[in-house]
Order: C-alpha cells, then structure tokens, then sequence
C-alpha cells in the first residue's frame, strides 16, 4: 500500500509541478505571448509557428488553445490561423514528454532541493517571485519524475511475473492488441484530465521492461484523442468558435492516429533506430543488466515518437486548413438567437478550460461588447423621444403601438445589462481566486468598476425611457419646439461621450486621446447649467408650466448623469483621475 500511495503522490506532484511551472511562466509573460499570437499569425506556417513557441514557453496547449479562441471570438484571428496555431500548440507540447524523458533516465532528485532553496529566495523578493514560482514549479514537477522513477524501480515491474504475463497475453503484433491500448490510454488520460500524467505512466512501464513498446506507443496515441475529448465536452456549453476550434484539434489528432495505424511498427522501428533502442532485444537472451539498458532508453524513444508524429501529421494537414475550417464549420452551425432575449455571454466560456491568468482578454472584449449594448439601448431612448413627441392626432394610437413596444425593448436592454455586470463580476471573481501577477489583479480591479458603471449607464437609459413614457401616457402638455431641440441637442452631446468611449474600450488606451472625453464632458455640464437656468425663466414666462419643465430637466440631468458615469468608465480604463 505505501508503494501505490508514493506512486499516486508522485503523480499528483508532478501534475501541480506542471501547473505551477505553467501559471509562473503565464504571469511572466501572458500579456507579451498575447500581442505575439496576435502579430505573428500572418499565414498557415508562421500561425504553426508562434502555437509551437508559446506552448513551449508556457509549458501548457490548453493556454494556448484559450489564447487563440479569444483572438478568434475578438476578430484579431480568423478560424484558419486559429487551427494553424493549435497544430503548432500539438508540436509545443511535446517539449514536456523530452523533459519527462530526461527526469526518468537519470536521477535528478538530489537537484531540485538547490532549486527550491533558490526558489523560496526569489518569492520573498517580491520582484522576482515569479521566477522563484516558476523553480518552484519546475523543482516539484522534477521531484514527482524522480520519486517516479525511483517507486517504478522499487516495485521491480519488469520482474514481476503477473504483469508481465498479463502484458504477454497481448499479440504485439496484433492490430486488434493496439486498438485496445490506444482507447485504454484515450480513457486513462480523459479520467485523470492530464496526458503527462498518463505519459509519465507509461514511460515507468516500459523503461522498466514491463511493457513492450509498440503497447506503450499505441497508448501516447491514446493520450493524444483523449486530451481532446476533454476540451470537446468542456466545450459543449461554449461558443460555436470554441466549439469549432475544439473539434478542429480533435480532427487533427484523431486524423493523425489513422494514418499513423497503416505505418505503425515500420514507423516505430525507424524512431528506435534513431534512439539507438533494439527492438529484436529479448529478456531471456541477454543479461538482465544489458536488457534494463535497452529499456533505459524506451523513456526518449516515446518522447522522439511523440514529436516525429506531430511533427509529421502538421506537415500533412497544414494544407489542407482551409478544407478543415468549411468541415468544422459544416458541422457546427452557428444559433440563431434573438439578440434582445440572449443576454448569455459571449466571449466568456463558461464550460471551456480556463488558465486564469490569460483570461483577461476575454473578459476585456465582454466588457467591450457590454459597451457597446449600452450605447444602443441609448439611441432607443432617442428614439422613443422622437416617437413621443410625433405622437399626436390619428396617427396616435399606431404610434403608441411602437411606442410600446420600443419601451419594452428598452426594459429587456435593462435587465440584460443587470445580467451581464453580476455574470461578467462572477467571472472575475472566479478568475481572481487564482494566483495571478499584479498587473492582471490591476487590470480586475478596474473591470470590476468599468462593468459597475456600464450597469449604471444602463438605469440612467431606462430612467429616461421612464420618464419619457410617464410624460407620454400622461395627461402634461407636450414639450415646446424648442425643449426638444434642447434635449435632442444634449443626447447628441451624450451620445458623443459614449462614442468616445468604445473608441476606448475597441482600441488601445496608449492611443486615445482622453482630453476629448474631458472636453465633451465639460461641454453637457455647462450646457446642462445653462438649460437649467433657461428653464426656470421659461416657466415664469409661461412659456410650458412647471410639471412640463419637471420632467423636461428630468431628462436632462439624466443625461448629465449618464455622461458622468461615461467618465468614471474612462477613468477606470486609462487607470486615472480625469
């Protein structure tokens, strides 16, 4: 029992190793890997290229794969140079198999306790602690390998008999033999969610003579649909870009299994060949110690397999992405949903895999979205305005018809944005409970307020609609010819403020003028001082009486308002005090 439990606890420390090193590596450079994918996607084989680069600098596919969909949801990548860049992804990750291979052949142990000493130093130099994150995970990641390694020699698996006639009873040469080792490691790798778990497996299986080779490859083939079976079903509840992008690395990879099947042990036998592995090499014929040798070297044949077959099945199919994307497109159909009932979010997918610290950008283009919503639902509320105020004589009550309906449209913009803030802020929240670097703990910080003032911008267009429509169904005189001129004139100046807002929020902030947004500001306050004034002569004079000019400044302080929560979204955005 103590060996299987060091065995379990091996691979749960090299699995939060792989974490670690992987979230430290994110922090470091997420926001520089996020402007790299997004500049180096050109064609086909530059996309191959920066998917290979950022998953080995990040040590994890699924961070790119995440990475490459928010491009796509964002329009900065079309599907093509998404399914480009998750091939290089399949390539990237084959770096950690090389490194598991080395962490399996030698013992390594006795070197990681310099790099923790190291480690724990730079954490507490708050400068460098996300160098000391990232020894720290690389150290327990090496740890786990090492402690592998060593429980895979004290179990003697290649002495102990019912393994070994269990693994015997399978024809090697069978092609029924590897269908079944390639589903068994398709399902070991979707229970336990992790392929270098399950590759670190099979590398102590075979190095210690227990598993034939041609077994333990048809797992790695496994673990390669396995791991995508994972992000299908995760991406079931996501958008149909996350759909698409899912199956399109499932069709790469299942794609690569099939031809692979056809060449299989020539193939095996040629990377064997490079290794220096010999495959005719039987147990009983030559010493025990020349056999486990021969078996030392089977950790570095999986891991140059690994990367010959990715490699190879990139090369392959990188011509074809354009018939890739119509197929993913064929067979995942966009829904067609009526905007003013689907208040879901659409950039932030709830069911896809996360890596928190690369998770900004999508809910940086939610909250773009949310923008942009609200700036609609104010030209409804013009709208309304002009319908209200064109409502007279027989033509009334067709006009109060779409009057009617147009204020119910504006209650649903209301609740969506109610929606969209609490689901956009539980996001974060779930995001920040993550450990994430201090620029993106900033860059939370500031969304949380953006999406609390977007929500306000939205009262402040229902609160209008309101007023509008109280004034409409009541009994008060209409407004003169010249209010609305007035009103007409400050929600053009309103609507300015908000232009200049999702030019803020689409674009980026080193770019954006914020003296504009100062001005337009100063401009509503001054021109909402001076109506007031106007106002209150205008109803001495007689000119409308006093509930008119009531609901009349009602309007306009409104405005006011909404233009002042406009500028606290600059603020929080540009990260200042205007």
């Amino acid at each position: 029992m103590l060996i299987v439990f060091k065995l379990l606890g091996s691979l749960a420390l090299l699995m939060f190793g792989m974490k670690t090193m992987s979230e430290a590596l994110q922090k470091m450079a997420g926001p520089q890997l996020r402007h790299v994918l997004g500049a180096m996607t050109t064609n086909r084989f530059t996309g191959v290229l920066t998917g290979t680069l950022v998953t080995a600098s990040v040590q994890s596919s699924t961070a790119t794969t995440v990475m490459t969909v928010s491009f796509v949801n964002a329009g900065l990548l079309t599907l093509a140079q998404a399914i480009s860049v998750i091939m290089g992804a399949n390539i990237g990750t084959t770096l950690t198999a090389w490194i598991m291979s080395a962490g399996m052949s030698f013992d390594i142990t006795s070197a990681v306790y310099p790099a923790f000493f190291l480690g724990i130093i730079l954490i507490y130099l708050k400068r460098y602690r996300y160098i000391g994150d990232f020894l720290f995970g690389l150290s327990f990641l090496l740890l786990g390998l090492g402690t592998l390694r060593a429980t895979g020699i004290e179990m003697r698996l290649g002495e102990n008999q019912a393994l070994l006639d269990f693994f015997s009873s399978f024809d090697s040469n069978s092609f029924l033999t590897t269908i079944v080792f390639l589903l068994l490691g398709g399902v070991m790798t979707f229970c336990v969610q992790s392929s270098a778990a399950v590759m670190a497996i099979t590398m102590i299986l075979c190095s210690s003579g227990a598993l034939p080779i041609y077994q333990g490859i048809a797992l790695v083939l496994g673990e390669n649909i396995g791991t995508t079976i994972t992000s299908n079903l995760a991406a079931l509840s996501a958008n149909t870009q996350a759909r698409r992008a899912a199956l399109a690395h499932m069709f790469f990879n299942v794609f690569g299994v099939l031809w692979i099947l056809f060449v299989l042990h020539p193939f095996i036998d040629m990377v064997c060949g490079w290794v220096g592995y010999d495959v005719t090499m039987a147990k009983e014929e030559v010493s025990g110690e020349a056999f486990m040798t021969n078996a030392a070297k089977l950790s570095f044949v999986l891991a140059a397999f690994h990367t010959t077959f990715n490699v190879l099945n990139t090369f392959i199919l990188i011509w074809f992405i354009p018939q890739i994307e119509r197929l993913v497109c064929w067979v995942i159909k966009p829904k067609k949903v009526d905007e003013e009932e689907d208040f879901r979010l659409h950039f932030i997918t709830a069911g896809f895999m996360k890596t928190p610290e690369l998770s900004v950008l999508e809910a940086h283009k939610e909250i773009e979205a949310f923008s942009d919503r609200m700036q609609r639902m104010f030209g409804m509320v013009r709208e309304l305005l002009t319908l209200s105020s064109t409502a007279t004589g027989k033509k009334r009550s067709n006009q109060e018809t779409e009057f009617n309906k147009l204020f119910t449209r504006i209650e649903k913009y209301e609740s969506i944005s109610d929606n969209m803030e609490l689901e956009i802020a539980n996001y974060l929240d779930q995001v920040s409970d993550a450990h994430l670097s201090d620029d993106t703990k900033a860059k939370i910080r500031s969304m949380l307020r953006e999406i609390s003032e977007l929500e306000s911008i939205g009262d402040a267009c229902y609160n209008m609609a309101r007023t509008i429509t109280r004034k409409f169904q009541g009994k008060e005189d209409h407004f003169i010819d010249r209010q609305y001129e007035h009103l007409n004139q400050m929600m053009e100046l309103t609507n300015d403020s908000l232009t200049l807002m999702n030019k803020l929020m689409s674009g980026r902030k080193e770019s954006f003028d914020i003296n504009r947004t100062i001005n337009t500001e100063n401009e509503i306050n001054n021109y909402r001082n001076q109506l007031k004034q106007q106002n209150i002569i205008d109803v001495n004079n007689h000119e409308y009486t006093y509930a008119v000019g009531t609901i009349y400044m009602d309007l306009v302080n409104e405005c006011e308002k909404l233009a002042d929560y406009v500028v606290n979204v600059v603020e929080a955005r540009m990260g200042t005090r205007l």
